[in-house]
């Protein structure tokens, strides 16, 4: 079985302890850093998990909220059921005759 790995995002937490409460307030901070986000960018930077992003606004992030990367994101193994495996008691062999469903037959009740 494979292990999957996801992660929580943690960057709203993190602005929150740092006094910032608007997505908006990261966009100055991360300009005077070199790294230029629209503030729909940065919006999306805060409220989903980025698929992917730069090293470059990774570094910027943590040098204005004064933070370490492993204080953004928590990586955690996540728990999958095994699939349940069909043994070959459980297949049914649909050329048996038994084994097929008979034809439903339709009789009109006022035609009887």
């Amino acid at each position: 079985m494979a292990r999957r790995i996801d992660y929580r995002w943690r960057l709203r937490e993190v602005m929150a302890e740092h006094g910032y409460w608007k997505t908006t307030d990261l966009v100055p901070l991360l300009s005077d850093r070199g790294v230029s986000l629209s503030a729909s960018q940065v919006y999306r930077l805060v409220s989903d998990p980025p698929e992917r992003f730069s090293l470059a606004t990774l570094a910027a992030l943590c040098d204005a909220l004064d933070c370490e990367p492993g204080d953004l994101f928590q990586p955690f193994v996540v728990e999958s059921k095994q699939r349940r495996t069909v043994s070959s008691g459980d297949v049914v062999d649909l050329a048996d005759a038994a084994a097929r469903p008979r034809r439903a037959r339709i009789v009109d009740p006022d035609k009887s």
